[in-house]
């Protein structure tokens, strides 16, 4: 626990199995109370692993349901093991465990609903080895999105989230997309809802072994991240209404 509430760590995995020891060995479990690992129907031994690192809680999805699928199946477990905060990590080993105490103070302090792990403050992300066009492409996508949500985050795609339980269970996030625009989807729930996002400066990890979508899907979810932004613009000015943005409570 950290500052009395209950701290949950979710795995959103999809082949997973070179690289979840490494992730799950950063852990800080001085402060967190329950990890959950989600596999979504991977092809290697994801579950395997987990059980032999002794995760106690593993859903395996009979079919492959998408990046966003795996996440609600994430949340709606963390919420039922009654976790007040709820971090987001992927066990691909690109992000570091190491900055769950920080992002999760501000969120058991309530100086925060919401925190990001970005990797775009700072040097992060192309020292990491991001690619140079995925680089461009996030700064060009989130540029586009600041405009149209009037926020002025450093990126909106990184896959490094903490939330409370408060964001959890008010927005509507079952009603999401089960593929990658989910991420994009959330943080406009969150932002439409009136929600600060706070922001941590994050080292990334680019290596053979961990996740990435080729270019087909990185369109695909651009695509999805401009539908979501102008969606987002006309439901505030009013020309339009989206059930995605009906909070839940």
């Amino acid at each position: 626990m950290i500052n009395g509430k209950k701290l949950v760590i979710v795995l959103p995995a999809y082949n997973a199995a070179l690289t979840l020891q490494k992730t799950y060995g950063e852990i800080p479990f001085d402060i967190v109370d329950e990890v959950v690992l989600v596999d979504d129907n991977s092809s290697d031994r994801t579950v395997e692993v987990g059980r032999s690192l002794g995760i106690n809680h593993i859903i395996r999805h009979d079919v492959n349901r998408g990046y966003g699928g795996n996440q609600k199946s994430c949340y709606d477990k963390a919420l039922e093991l009654g976790g007040d905060i709820v971090i987001m990590l992927h066990p691909d080993y690109q992000y570091t465990p190491k900055l769950i105490p920080s992002m999760a103070w501000l969120i058991a302090n309530n100086v925060y609903q919401v925190v990001l792990g970005s990797r775009t403050l700072g040097r992060g992300a192309l020292h990491g080895g991001m690619p140079l066009y995925k680089y461009v492409f996030n700064r060009m996508l989130t540029f586009f999105e600041n405009v149209l949500l009037r926020q002025k985050l450093a990126e909106y795609h990184t896959g490094y989230r903490a939330f409370s339980r408060q964001v959890l269970e008010r927005i509507d996030y079952a009603g999401n997309s089960e593929d990658f625009v989910f991420d994009n989807q959330m943080l406009s729930q969150i932002i439409y809802l009136g929600y600060e996002i706070a922001e941590i400066t994050c080292p990334t990890r680019y290596f053979e072994e961990a996740s990435s979508i080729n270019f087909r899907r990185s369109v695909v979810y651009g695509l999805g991240v401009v539908q979501v932004s102008l969606v987002h613009r006309l439901c505030k000015w009013g020309l339009m209404s989206s059930r995605m943005y009906r909070p839940r409570k």
